[in-house]
């Protein structure tokens, strides 16, 4: 566990930084046209004063090492000169700005919840202030649910029941046993503000072609209505709860017929349903101004599905934007991510944001595995750089088997318990993940950042109160010394072989 509370970016305000000062140096593990943003951090979570604007503090996480988060000693910038050809660069230009941030996050499904409540008290504060904390932990600032049931649930279950087309008993007490507490936690944990965008995974058994909350099945076109309201009811009832609701997917992964909860919506249909119905249902209802997002799947498929939406402008009108996810490679093939820069650069006004991602087929064995952070990382990094504006982690917390999952589609969580202790461990994505979220806010605008060579990832943004945070990934097994020039002015580092490095100084 954390061993003082003193602020990791306090040390950012020294013109030194020892290298053990700071939270992060104490944390050590054995080796193993910009869219609308979230409101701004409320004063009380804001960040400490501007380092000097010539000091640079980097903050570095590495395989094999016991560096996490851990930050280095101060360096500064000297006047520059035009990088040789023979060196490794990476060249920010602040000048040069694109997307605004909304937030980085993760999901808060059932199965987080139901984990979550196993742990003893002191543990279950130590993981809100590893998430939510943006000194102690990673700073989260964005969360998503399901809407009623998934594969990350116990069970089945709806809000109504079976048959009751006109939702007299809609009710969302089910989730007042772990969910709804947990979340009403995470957004005190946050400081009072976390946006929350909530996704179905499928409607009642009675509304669907099939009879059936799992395997896949259409909804019927007689229920379209009752479906859009049903939506309708669920952001009503959570925000009655005290749980505001920032924004919604129509339907996750409409295109996958999966053993647990899923439901089909062709392209087509997905565009008739928000044009017809569901927009309509959250106008009327007072919710136009709830982020309504399509498609909520891989970015294979996401070309064709924005343009089946958004080239209807009746449709196009009740979208925000579009969500894609990262499974596309269950074909055999590599990340998609030209698909999500083809989109951005269509509909530069509809915002893309990566809506789930997680690391299939757990094994106790790969918990420490250092690759799927890797993972994270290149997605992160790839996916600002083609625009998204948000990136949101699958389950917060989960078992020590990837659970519970109740048809058995175990995966791995950045954070899970830890029945030897009582407690839970941080895995390499949480690490991966933290180099993103704990150093770009939101309202960040992304700036021109650039690698001279293919040996290092990188991406830039400058956040609202005028620090800059480049990321560096180094995916090798070899470290890698660069010169990181800004304006005019150069810094020589060192990343380590497989290293995340996050630089942060006063723009």
């Amino acid at each position: 566990m954390m061993t003082t509370r003193r602020s990791v970016l306090e040390t950012l305000a020294a013109s030194a930084v020892s290298p053990v000062g700071g939270v992060c140096a104490a944390i050590t593990v054995p080796p193993g046209s910009a869219p609308p943003a979230s409101p701004a951090t409320p004063a009380s979570r804001a960040l400490p004063a501007m380092p000097r604007p010539d000091a640079v503090t980097v903050f570095t996480s590495a395989r094999d090492t016991g560096q996490r988060l851990a930050a280095e000693p101060a360096r500064h910038f000297t006047p520059g000169r035009q990088p040789r050809e023979d060196e490794v660069s990476i060249n920010v230009f602040p000048g040069s700005r694109f997307q605004t941030l909304v937030g980085i996050g993760g999901a808060i499904t059932d199965a987080t919840a139901e984990v979550f409540d196993r742990l003893p008290s002191d543990a279950q504060r130590q993981f809100l202030a590893a998430y939510f904390d943006p000194h102690e932990g990673i700073g989260y600032t964005l969360a998503r649910t399901t809407v009623h049931s998934c594969d990350f649930s116990s069970a089945s279950y709806t809000y109504v029941q079976e048959g009751d087309a006109a939702l007299r008993t809609f009710s969302v007490a089910p989730d007042r046993a772990h969910r709804l507490p947990l979340l009403h936690r995470a957004i005190d944990a946050a400081g009072g503000h976390l946006p929350l965008f909530v996704s179905p995974w499928s409607a009642p058994a009675f509304m669907k072609d099939n009879a059936s909350m799992l395997r896949g099945g259409h909804l019927l076109p007689a229920f379209r209505d009752a479906w859009a309201q049903y939506l309708v009811r669920f952001i009503q009832a959570y925000e009655a709860e005290g749980v505001p609701v920032w924004g919604l997917t129509v339907q996750n992964e409409p295109m996958a017929t999966q053993r647990w909860e899923s439901m089909i919506y062709t392209a087509e249909e997905e565009r008739d349903f928000i044009r017809d119905h569901l927009g309509p249902a959250l106008a009327r209802a007072g919710l136009g101004g709830k982020r309504l997002i399509a498609w909520d799947h891989n970015r294979d498929l996401l070309p064709h599905r924005a343009h089946v939406i958004l080239d209807d402008p009746q449709a196009a009108r009740f979208v925000w934007g579009l969500g894609f996810h990262w499974y596309e490679t269950w074909a055999g093939g590599e990340p998609m991510h030209a698909n999500v820069r083809d989109v951005q650069a269509s509909y530069p006004d509809k915002p893309v944001l990566l809506t789930e991602a997680a690391a299939e087929g757990f094994d106790p064995a790969r918990l420490q595995d250092w690759a799927n952070g890797e993972r994270y990382g290149r997605s992160l990094v790839q996916d600002f750089n083609d625009g998204a504006v948000a990136w949101c982690d699958w389950n917060l917390l989960l078992d020590e088997r990837g659970g519970p999952n109740h048809v058995g589609n175990y995966c791995f969580a950045a954070v899970h318990a830890d029945p030897a202790t009582g407690g839970f461990v941080r895995t390499p994505i949480y690490w991966a993940l933290g180099h993103f979220s704990k150093f770009i806010r939101p309202g960040a605008r992304r700036v021109s950042a650039t690698s001279t060579r293919s040996v290092l990832r990188t991406t830039g943004w400058l956040n609202p109160d005028g620090r800059m945070a480049v990321v560096v990934m180094n995916d090798r097994d070899t470290p890698v010394g660069y010169a990181l020039v800004h304006d005019g002015s150069i810094v020589h580092l060192e990343i380590p072989a497989h290293g995340f490095q996050t630089v942060v100084y006063a723009a």
